[in-house]
């Protein structure tokens, strides 16, 4: 018989989410928003607002406002946001929150970069404040 190792069994390589910076949004906030802003779609995202994929310095603003509204009427709904009066992103993208979903049809929160991007948005009547706390996940 050969060499067999003995010892315990290594666990498949873990899929890691890749690390988000931005902000989240406040919960006793989120609240409000979700009675304002009520979501069209049965799975509720309504938590963050992002500024970069991967390791970046915490964000140092707190203060944003909801300015729009995207949705594709086929299973995604984003708020649009404006961070020290703009809305876009460093990487060029739009500030945003993925309000609602549709997942029963495959929908996902990425698909909101693409829905704004595509279709646009359409702005607000009056912004809405809108508290941002700084974090990863």
């Amino acid at each position: 018989m050969g060499n067999r190792q003995r010892g315990k069994a290594r666990a498949p390589a873990a899929w890691h989410k890749p690390l988000v910076t931005g902000w989240k949004l406040d919960r006793a906030e989120r609240g409000q928003l979700l009675e304002r802003f009520i979501p069209r779609y049965a799975d509720i995202v309504a938590d963050h607002v992002t500024l970069s994929l991967g390791a970046a310095p915490l964000p140092t603003e707190t203060r944003g406002k909801i300015v729009g509204e995207a949705d594709d009427r086929q299973g995604v709904q984003a708020l649009i946001v404006s961070i020290s009066g703009r809305t876009a992103r460093p990487d060029g993208s739009t500030y945003h929150v993925t309000w609602s979903l549709d997942r029963s049809k495959g929908r996902r929160p990425v698909e909101s970069n693409q829905l704004i991007a595509q279709l646009g948005w359409s702005p607000l009547d009056k912004p809405v404040p809108l508290t941002l706390l700084p974090a990863r996940f």
